[in-house]
């Protein structure tokens, strides 16, 4: 089997994936979206996604056992459609788009939305309502930035975080909503030849990690009262952008 045989890769893509996990099974994934970046140190981009990829797809069967009967169906309906176009719209462009824009943009709107939550008045805030175009909209970009960095997780939250979703009804609805894209873009990911025989067996090699992670972020989820878990899922929101906009103007020598 081959795989990748630097141990300083492993020093880490281990920490790495156990992060994923406890964020997907916990906190709707907040942090996935930073393990292309974190093994981009390492290995380049593209081929960092072809590894966690697999990953995510083994992450999602065990956090679908965890929150098999939790989710909120309409909004669902809402976003898939839209997610399914934005995976194809980043498979056709995939070639032509440069993934250090993308985190810039979506950085950008990491921390906007995070900092417009946080500066509003608490008295006026209302639950907001699901939506098809909204869940549409958010939905396709959901889908175009998972499939072109595994960043789905921020546009994913700017639609389901101002309804107020018990934080249980909350993480289901990601969970289910990445099982399904996720396993999508196993499709593309194939027919632009990403699954070398290095990467498919490095993946395996991190398998094991996988139920591990899912299985500390379920615990962390029971155990954080519904108000903290909000609050932290607002800060990894914000997080997330500083460094997709740190990342991105890195990438394109706009620092310094």
């Amino acid at each position: 089997m081959n795989f990748i045989t630097d141990p300083v890769f492993y020093m880490i893509a281990v920490p790495v994936v156990l992060m994923i996990g406890i964020s997907k099974g916990g906190f709707a994934g907040s942090l996935g979206l930073l393990s292309v970046p974190l093994l981009s140190l390492m290995i380049s981009p593209v081929q960092a996604a072809a590894i966690i990829l697999p990953i995510l797809c083994c992450m999602d069967i065990f956090a679908l056992i965890a929150y098999r009967r939790r989710a909120d169906w309409r909004n669902l309906f809402y976003l898939l459609p839209g997610a399914v176009v934005g995976i194809v719209v980043g498979y056709l462009l995939f070639n032509y788009l440069s993934a250090d824009f993308i985190k810039i943009l979506l950085g950008l709107i990491c921390i906007v939305f995070t900092l417009i939550h946080y500066l509003r008045n608490p008295a006026v805030g209302s639950r907001a309502e699901p939506g098809l175009i909204k869940g549409s909209f958010w939905g396709g970009i959901a889908g175009f930035t998972s499939f072109i960095a595994h960043a789905g997780g921020p546009p994913l939250q700017f639609y389901m975080l101002p309804q107020k979703l018990n934080k249980t009804l909350y993480v289901g609805t990601s969970v289910w909503f990445f099982f399904v894209i996720n396993y999508i873009k196993l499709i593309p990911y194939g027919l632009l030849g990403e699954f070398s025989a290095e990467n498919i067996g490095t993946s395996l090699l991190l398998f094991p990690l996988a139920p591990i992670g899912i299985w500390l972020g379920v615990k962390a989820h029971r155990l954080i009262p519904e108000d903290i878990f909000y609050r932290i899922a607002y800060l990894l929101v914000l997080l997330t952008g500083g460094k997709l906009l740190w990342d991105g103007m890195t990438g394109m020598n706009l620092l310094f």
